[in-house]
């Protein structure tokens, strides 16, 4: 009776350091703050910054937490939300319940690829999800790929005008204002290959 091959879970699939944040702890403190989470615990480094003669010596700290330590640990919890805020602290919290954002790890050019091929409606609804999902949502190159998939070939007519106007527009450019434009183009085109040869 044959087996069927085992799937590596998505988790097994991560590197072993999953999160790194660094900051420096609000004002009039000058010290630094490290926080890493891997695979297995919550890493948290400090640097004392001090001109009191007591702290020159004073040597960086660390602690290291089990996922499941840091869960049950208040006061590293308020630490941390002090320091980097309460979204990293929620972000931290997820992955040390196992709940990871494994999209948010995909290469820029991989989320593209996969945006591209979204419905118009759902690429603006995930434009608004993230400041990084924004820059992605109305970048150039997403839409250079949005009209590849909708017209199969770009001429180089097409590619010029677009890089002139940007893809974004392009794309959203009725067809006859695009025939319009490329009229224009060739007339000025025509126009000035006329003037050189005068």
């Amino acid at each position: 009776m044959a087996t069927a091959r085992r799937r590596p879970k998505m988790a097994s699939l991560l590197s072993d350091t999953l999160f790194e944040a660094r900051g420096q702890a609000p004002a009039p403190s000058k010290d630094f703050y490290q926080l890493i989470v891997t695979k297995k615990e919550v890493i948290f480094r400090w640097w004392k910054i001090s001109l009191r003669s007591e702290y020159r010596e004073a040597r960086p700290g660390e602690l290291r937490e089990s996922h499941e330590d840091f869960l049950d640990d208040p006061s590293l919890q308020i630490q941390i939300a002090i320091i980097f805020g309460a979204d990293t602290l929620d972000h931290t919290f997820n992955m040390c319940r196992g709940q990871f954002d494994f999209l948010v790890r995909l290469p820029d050019q991989l989320l593209m690829r996969i945006i591209s091929y979204l419905e118009l409606e759902d690429i603006t609804r995930l434009s608004q999800v993230s400041h990084r999902f924004a820059a992605l949502c109305n970048s150039d190159k997403l839409w250079e790929m949005v009209v590849q998939n909708l017209s199969g070939k770009i001429t180089p007519e097409m590619r010029s005008l677009a890089q002139e106007v940007g893809w974004k527009q392009f794309f959203f450019t009725n067809k006859i204002q695009l025939q319009q434009q490329f009229r224009r183009r060739r007339e000025m085109g025509s126009d000035s290959s006329e003037s050189m040869s005068d």
